[in-house]
């Protein structure tokens, strides 16, 4: 008879275990995503490599849009325009099987914005990390002149021809990511190359109906100096969006903490 007690308060015991380790069990990750990933200006697709790493590691699906003129790619900088850039990531999203997170970094919040004018329909979310911003009617070149904190502006150089922008070399790393370590900072200039010029001046059109219909998220860069916080916050304010993170870096935050990137577009595509 004790033998039976014994038994019996052992097993009650072991069955009110398991349900404190149930009650103590995360909750299932959300249902995966795909993410479309748009880089910025003087970078190339290889700044997402971390970032997409986790992303995958999570469950989730990612294309990175490689755009002309970038990386390896050797289009013509006379053809290059917005438009341009816009299509190779439409070209990129007819890939995906269901709706896409679409994220932008810099020039990419431009490119984002011009798409999701195209093809509201397929964007369950834009994201826009450290990124310009525009309302319609408005090109790049419009919103920088008006960044007075930007440090960029007096570090670029124009070609002879005004296709392509450079920056002054020794302050590559000083502007994009000087809270990088040494290896990502030569990882930065290693993959360095001036800028096609044409699609800074290209202006978008923008509608109530289709971009305006597409959830947003800002993530702010915090110590940027590229695009200013206090540029980030005007643009902000003037998309009306209230979903907004923050990450405590330069303007490169998929290089200086890829991990954190990845956590907060999870949490963004929410």
């Amino acid at each position: 008879m004790k033998t039976s007690i014994v038994r019996m308060l052992c097993i009650a015991a072991i069955i009110a275990m398991l349900a404190a380790c149930a009650g103590n069990e995360k909750p299932p990750a959300g249902t995966p995503k795909t993410y479309v990933l748009v880089h910025g200006a003087w970078q190339a697709s290889y700044v997402w490599d971390s970032v997409q790493a986790d992303l995958v590691k999570s469950g989730n699906k990612v294309i990175v849009v490689k755009l002309p003129g970038h990386g390896t790619d050797s289009t013509a900088v006379y053809q290059l325009s917005l438009d341009v850039y816009r299509d190779k990531v439409i070209d990129a999203i007819a890939q995906a099987d269901s709706n896409v997170i679409l994220v932008g970094h810099s020039m990419g919040g431009m490119v984002i914005s011009g798409v999701a004018e195209k093809i509201p329909h397929k964007i369950g979310k834009l994201v826009y990390i450290g990124a310009f911003l525009p309302a319609t009617g408005q090109a790049l070149t419009d919103l920088a002149y008006s960044d007075s904190a930007s440090r960029l502006g007096p570090l670029l150089i124009p070609s002879a021809n005004q296709l392509t922008l450079d920056v002054k070399h020794d302050s590559l790393t000083y502007l994009f990511i000087n809270d990088g370590t040494p290896a990502i900072k030569s990882l930065l200039l290693a993959n360095y190359r001036a800028e096609p010029a044409i699609p800074f001046t290209s202006k978008v059109t923008l509608t109530k109906a289709n971009f305006g219909s597409v959830n947003k998220v800002y993530i702010k860069t915090l110590q940027d100096i590229v695009i200013s916080p206090a540029m980030q916050n005007r643009m902000i304010a003037a998309a009306g969006i209230d979903k907004v993170y923050t990450i405590n870096t330069s303007h490169s935050p998929f290089l200086a903490q890829p991990h954190a990137v990845a956590d907060l577009l999870i949490k963004a595509a929410q």
